[in-house]
């Protein structure tokens, strides 16, 4: 998913060949029904907590927790995410 945001945001062949460089060493994690389920549960928890966020996001914070990842973003929900569960973010 992420691999796919960051092409879709970028233009150009040049651009392109960069991002698909310099992410190919990092691991892809591909989730299982697992994730989905624990997601949505997070999801739960956020919503009774005032937070909104979209169902992708809390996919991808969820699998950030449970592989222990830090999550590298600068969209704003991520950080609403973070006041209320343990998400690392840079």
């Amino acid at each position: 998913m992420i691999l796919q945001e960051l092409l879709q945001g970028f233009s150009g062949p040049k651009a392109r060949q960069r991002i698909i460089e310099g992410i190919a060493p990092l691991p892809l994690i591909d989730p299982d029904r697992r994730h989905y389920i624990e997601a949505a549960a997070l999801k739960i928890k956020l919503r009774q907590k005032g937070v909104q966020a979209g169902s992708i996001d809390v996919l991808l914070a969820q699998l950030c927790l449970r592989h222990s990842l830090s999550m590298v973003s600068l969209d704003a929900d991520f950080v609403h995410m973070a006041r209320h569960i343990p998400l690392l973010l840079i």
